[in-house]
């Protein structure tokens, strides 16, 4: 070994209170006691008398490091009270270890002197060698030492490495220090520096830097401190590094384990139960669970069935055991809201019916409809006698306006029941009436389910409002999912898909409305009722407007009849010549429109206000003629405020506004329509006078027709359907097969349309037409176009024809009379098997009215014509 000399370190470290420091370390010092920091200033800040080596044992709290990587110890830099001396200098007995490690002061720090004059220094030292203590004295207050290294010399190094013991030893550390490195590096995403040092130092040396860096016992570290022999050294170095690794392979195994036996859903669980924690620590109190007690309170207080109440609960306790801010909870929760907020057991009371007082209700709110209130009648008398009976379903079908919504509503009325209506026009998508699975985004019950959360009952009466103006898509067919919902043996166990649990529908009182019975499909149509409101003549549109729109369009504009009087002719007036609708609201907007202009007029009149002691005298151009005379008028002032639909009380007029014809026409426009119309229409051969029924009620129709030259082409235009094209082609072949015996051709070798084209027009042609009701009226218009003779203007016709000119029954009767008798016309043709129809018209339409009924295309021709059908005459051509 070497010989003893004196290093040119500043510091000797010897182990002390279960710290050891070995070659390669850097340890961070706190000098604290008086020994220490004397020691410090002596030996390292005031650099003095550089012979001897100052001796610190190392103690608690510090940290060290290893070629850069930080590391966690326990370090400091004071000696315990058995190395001090005591007041009389006599030096106690002092057991050092025989063994330590010189080191070198990297840097030195000073902090601030406390008032008592402490002073305390911070020293990083790097440990260098091995040495033996030789010589043990005392300068002052602390220890010196001289000390012998037990570093080996080059020599001794070249010749160890030529041990094969030794190589395999370096080969098998070298190894496991670089499993150990490679882990390490991985978990803390480091650089390659740890395994240049592997490269670079020798690896006598990198036995004490990585053994320095692991967590051993004090016995551990001593017996390293000790190991002089580096053989031995490398053999407990090894050993210590390969059981470092092994226990960093099995906690890797354990948290593996850990991490996929707790899911993701586990961990949020504890963190959110630690979050609650904290909350309850600090104060913060959370009112979820009170908001689930009252939630649970509220579903034992519905009323729901015990099979449903039990999968309520178990929703509930899944509820319960989820965060809010869990991605479920709120769908969880605003389901469970649902199922408290149906009505399972609520219902409207039932009144005691009064058929007398229901029919009397029904002719306040309805003129007119004897047919319609009658099978109400019957209806509610039915319900009188059996309460639970299932009825049928009701379902209005007419033209918009004519006060289907309006019935329905007097039928709730009627019962005492709530009334809810819900529209299905333009539903494409089945969830809207069954509603969207729960495992959908966003997914709600559907109309029904949430109509009965809204109205709060279980028994109301439901208008289901445009049933046919439903359609499909690749959605599902909405209409396939109202059979189960109007269907009396089905709808008792109706399920909804968000839900997922049967609702009793039964209770509930279906009406439907519809315009139109042809989209509605024949299955859904077969479970319903239908009950047909054609429209209203020209004088129950009278009735209701004095009955019911003229008082609802003056309350409507804060106005009475002390402003404006519309009397029944300027009423007949708009009806005759700005309306000829089916229902009543285009006369309605009109009479709103007179309204209106009334109301600007009341408003513009000027009111001066002077002020009395205890009275508000009220000045206006209308009392002029008072006022000239120096009267004084009083009258007292009621604020716009106090009543918003009736300022018959803050305004005074001399005189009412009545309505005249020249207000109507300032108002309203030119006059729409006239009774002229017709006659203008018919003035030429080719054109003839038809009876359609739309959508919206009865509309009359002519059909143009006209020659020219070509080549025998039929053309047609009007934007009509395949069966009323076909229909004008089976009207031209009839004709052309009758040509002789009508007297439109000379032989029947003739050609009608031999070097000529013909074209026939529906005019307006932005509305769609097709149906089969315009064969005798095709007819008729060619007949006229060949024989050059014009069509009777007061007479109008509907019917279709066979190929043999049979005329077959159409529907719709009663609408397209009372088109004719709105657009003035005096004779109607109708096919003789649609007699039976005509009990449905109302009788002082029917005496206004020529009816003809004709069994063949002759006999409508033979009526068609002044004087006759045209083969009574030659005609050339």
């Amino acid at each position: 070994m070497a010989e003893s000399v004196e290093l040119p370190s500043r510091l000797a470290i010897l182990p002390f209170r279960n710290k050891v420091l070995l070659p390669g370390a850097i340890i961070r010092i706190r000098c604290t006691s008086p020994s220490s920091v004397k020691l410090v200033e002596q030996e390292l800040w005031q650099r003095e008398e550089k012979g001897l080596i100052g001796i610190l044992p190392v103690r608690d709290s510090a940290e060290s490091a290893t070629s850069g990587t930080a590391v966690s110890s326990g370090m400091g830099g004071e000696t315990s009270d058995s190395h001090k001396l005591d007041s009389k200098n006599q030096q106690e007995v002092i057991h050092w270890h025989d063994r330590g490690v010189a080191a070198r002061a990297l840097h030195l720090s000073r902090g601030v002197e406390k008032p008592s004059g402490r002073v305390t220094y911070i020293v990083v030292l790097e440990g260098l060698c091995r040495f033996n203590v030789q010589e043990l004295s005392t300068r002052g207050t602390y220890y010196t030492a001289r000390i012998t290294s037990l570093d080996m010399t080059k020599g001794e190094l070249e010749l160890i490495e030529q041990d094969q013991e030794f190589v395999a030893l370096s080969r098998q550390f070298k190894a496991t220090a670089m499993e150990l490195i490679s882990i390490l590096e991985q978990k803390q995403k480091t650089g390659g520096r740890t395994k240049v040092l592997l490269e670079t130092v020798p690896v006598h040396k990198l036995a004490d830097i990585f053994v320095a860096s692991f967590e051993i016992s004090f016995e551990e570290q001593l017996s390293m401190l000790d190991s002089v022999d580096v053989k031995v050294r490398l053999s407990k170095a090894a050993e210590l590094v390969d059981r470092h690794l092994q226990s960093i392979r099995v906690a890797e195994k354990i948290t593996q384990k850990v991490e996929g036996q707790l899911s993701k859903s586990q961990k949020e669980f504890l963190l959110r139960q630690q979050m609650k924690a904290i909350k309850e620590e600090l104060g913060d109190n959370d009112d979820e669970e009170d908001d689930l007690v009252a939630l649970e309170r509220k579903m034992q207080g519905a009323g729901m069935p015990a099979s449903i109440w039990k999968h309520a609960l178990r929703e509930l306790r899944r509820l319960k055991k989820m965060q809010p801010q869990q991605p479920g909870y709120n769908s969880s929760r605003v389901y469970l809201e649902l199922l408290a907020d149906l009505p399972w057991e609520k219902a409207s009371p039932e009144l005691e019916l009064d058929l007398k007082a229901a029919k009397e209700r029904l002719d306040a709110d309805h003129y007119g409809l004897l047919k319609v209130k009658q099978r109400i009648i019957e209806y509610l008398a039915v319900r009188k006698l059996k309460p639970d009976a299932r009825g049928p379903v009701l379902c209005f079908v007419g033209p918009p306006g004519v006060g289907k919504t309006s019935l329905a509503s007097s039928i709730a009325a009627a019962l005492g029941r709530k009334f809810i209506r819900i529209s299905l026009g333009g539903v494409k998508d089945e969830a809207d009436i069954r509603g969207h699975r729960r495992t959908y985004i966003g997914s709600m019950p559907g109309r029904l389910v949430d109509g009965l959360k809204r109205v709060g009952v279980h028994n109301p009466v439901m208008l289901l409002d445009e049933i046919d103006k439903t359609g499909s898509d690749v959605r599902g067919d909405p209409a396939s999912a109202l059979l189960e919902v109007l269907d009396p043996e089905q709808n008792k166990t109706f399920n909804d898909h968000y839900l997922n649990v049967p609702f009793d529908l039964s209770k509930v009182i279906f009406v439907a409305t519809a315009n139109r019975m042809q989209p509605i499909p024949p299955p859904l149509l077969d479970r319903m009722e239908v009950i047909e409101l054609p429209g209203y003549t020209p004088e129950e549109k009278l009735k209701i407007a004095i009955r019911h729109l003229i008082p609802r369009v003056l309350d409507q504009h804060g106005l009475s009849s002390d402003f404006l009087q519309i009397p029944e002719d300027m009423v007949q007036l708009v009806i005759q010549r700005y309306t000829r609708e089916a229902g009543v609201r285009n006369l309605e907007r009109n009479l709103a429109a007179l309204a209106r202009a009334a109301a600007v007029k009341v408003a513009e009149q000027e009111h001066l206000v002077p002020f009395a002691k205890d009275v508000q005298r009220l000045s206006s151009p209308l009392l002029d003629d008072k006022l000239a005379e120096s009267a004084e008028v009083e009258m007292e002032v009621i604020p716009m405020g106090v009543n918003n639909h009736d300022i018959s009380g803050a305004f005074r007029v001399a005189s009412p506004m009545v309505v005249d014809e020249p207000m109507v026409e300032k108002v309203l426009g030119p006059p729409r329509y006239d009774d002229r119309e017709t006659a203008e229409r018919v003035a030429n051969p080719g054109v003839s006078v038809g009876l359609v029924w739309t959508a919206f009620g009865g509309e009359v129709q002519f059909v143009e027709a006209t020659a020219m030259v070509g080549k025998g082409d039929l053309h047609l235009t009007g934007q009509l359907g395949d069966v009323i094209k076909e229909s004008a082609q089976i009207a031209l072949t009839w004709v052309r097969a009758r040509a002789t015996e009508l007297k439109l051709a000379i032989s029947e070798e003739t050609n009608l349309l031999e070097g000529r084209d013909i074209h026939i027009h529906f005019p307006a042609g932005a509305v769609p037409k097709d149906g089969p009701s315009a064969g005798v009226t095709l007819v008729t218009s060619l007949v006229s176009l060949f024989s050059k003779k014009r069509v009777r203007a007061d007479t109008a016709m509907t019917g279709e024809m066979t190929l043999r000119g049979m005329v077959l029954p159409v529907g719709g009767v009663k609408d397209k009379v009372l088109a004719a008798h709105r657009y003035g016309i005096k004779r109607v043709i109708l096919p003789e098997r649609n007699l039976k129809d005509l009990v449905e018209v109302p009788a002082t339409v029917l005496s206004s009215l020529e009816i003809i009924l004709a069994k063949r295309v002759e006999d409508v021709l033979d009526q068609a014509f002044e004087g006759g059908c045209p083969w009574r005459q030659q005609s050339k051509l």
